[in-house]
């Protein structure tokens, strides 16, 4: 008669390492940049969208005075000041990130990314080595592949 042994799939989170190389900062350095970017788009798109907004608002009504119409107005200012600050903290924290690139040594590790695997685990294996799994990578090439596979 046949041994069977029993086994179970589980899935594990891999972390992802890049080892920091020139080319790796330019492409880090050129992400973050075009992100940047994009949000002064976002902010000019909002100042814009908020004056025009703002504009219609007093061509419609003929009395400015109107506090129902100055209560309006300051609601959209409001909300376009509030939407601001949102992406000014977002650029702040890429501006953040963009220095902390610029400032890492070569050949150094950093966590790039977290994934997810499949694994087999069966009966006698040691479930925290298969646990920690890392994946190194050398300008997107796999340079390493550290734990229990």
């Amino acid at each position: 008669m046949e041994h069977v042994t029993s086994s179970l799939m589980l899935k594990r989170p891999i972390t992802v390492k890049a080892i920091v190389t020139s080319r790796w900062k330019e492409e880090v350095q050129q992400q973050l940049q075009g992100q940047i970017s994009q949000l002064d788009k976002q902010m000019q798109q909002l100042e814009m969208q908020g004056k025009r907004t703002v504009e219609e608002i007093q061509k419609q009504t003929k009395n400015a005075a109107n506090p129902q119409v100055t209560k309006q107005i300051e609601n959209i200012k409001s909300q376009v000041n509030q939407k601001n600050s949102e992406i000014l903290n977002k650029k702040n924290q890429l501006l953040q990130q963009l220095q902390q690139v610029q400032l890492l040594e070569l050949d150094k590790e950093v966590v790039q990314a977290q994934m997810e695997s499949f694994f087999r685990v069966e009966k006698g294996d040691n479930l925290v080595k298969k646990l920690n799994v890392e994946i190194v990578i050398r300008d997107g090439v796999i340079e390493d592949i550290r734990g229990e596979i």
